[in-house]
């Protein structure tokens, strides 16, 4: 049975996107099945795949109205074990149908347990908004993927989340549990980053990720040609670590080929 997560949080520019698009295609390349739902009407995920918004006819807006089965959305990508579910601007005035539809939280459940099954992972970008969208993902997974900035006002963005993970778990779903939360930008020379970092360590002990995605000019480049970091550029600092966030995720020791090892992951305050 497969495992959904989310990759959700309401502030934008965290490196939601980002981080479904890399982390499939990694757990694409060690042989799992992988389906992504890009349930943001920015529809960046499926820009990340390279895939063209305009020629997509069947997207996740006419699978949460009920419109396709969810099975008549998926793109199968030219990444290896990568499916896709796109998103284009439609998708915003869901927010505003779902209101007035029966079951409207678990409309998402629904459909993916007809498919779980068929992956090994499914992978939800979350918009960043905590509305019906989101609640619909969070209903549907297993467990969230929290991206954050190791800046102060991000501690609020992630106070309000986890309130509204507690709703959700207490209404709907009792088993969604945090998978982790993930530091996306990240400059471990600014004194802000680590304090910010000691800071959610605290109240979330054994939930933040050992790795930390660092800024990395190759990561920012490569959603304009449609790939992901590994497959645009496997020798980056972005492909280490996505590949470091991947092995987490599997439980597989945080171990790079030797001669990418040296001086990848020096997150460590340097003296100034």
């Amino acid at each position: 049975m497969g495992k959904i997560i989310a990759v959700a949080n309401q502030k934008g520019g965290v490196g939601k996107s980002t981080t479904v698009v890399n982390l499939a295609a990694f757990l694409g390349s060690k042989g799992k099945k992988v389906l992504c739902i890009d349930f943001d009407p920015q529809g960046n995920a499926t820009t990340g795949f390279g895939i063209k918004k305009r020629s997509v006819e069947i997207t996740s807006y006419n699978v949460i109205i009920g419109k396709n089965r969810i099975q008549d959305a998926i793109i199968v990508t030219e990444f290896e074990n990568v499916s896709v579910i796109p998103s284009t601007d439609a998708l915003a005035g869901a927010e505003l149908e779902l209101l007035n539809m029966d079951n409207r939280v678990n409309r998402l459940k629904m459909q993916l347990l007809t498919i779980k099954n068929d992956y090994d992972f499914v992978l939800i970008d979350c918009p960043p908004a905590l509305g019906s969208l989101t609640i619909n993902a969070l209903v549907a997974s297993d467990s969230i993927i929290v991206p954050m900035l190791a800046e102060f006002y991000a501690l609020e963005g992630l106070s309000q989340l986890v309130n509204s993970i507690k709703i959700v778990k207490n209404n709907y779903n009792p088993a969604l549990d945090i998978e982790g939360i993930l530091f996306t930008m990240f400059d471990g020379r600014l004194n802000v980053a680590n304090d910010v970092v000691a800071e959610v360590e605290k109240y979330f002990p054994n939930k933040v990720f050992e790795t930390k995605i660092p800024r990395n000019v190759r990561i920012s480049e490569a959603p304009s040609h449609g790939k992901p970091v590994m497959y645009y550029d496997k020798t980056s600092k972005g492909t280490d670590s996505y590949t470091l966030l991947g092995l987490e995720i599997l439980g597989e020791p945080l171990q790079l080929p030797q001669k990418k090892r040296r001086g990848v992951f020096n997150f460590k305050k340097e003296r100034q």
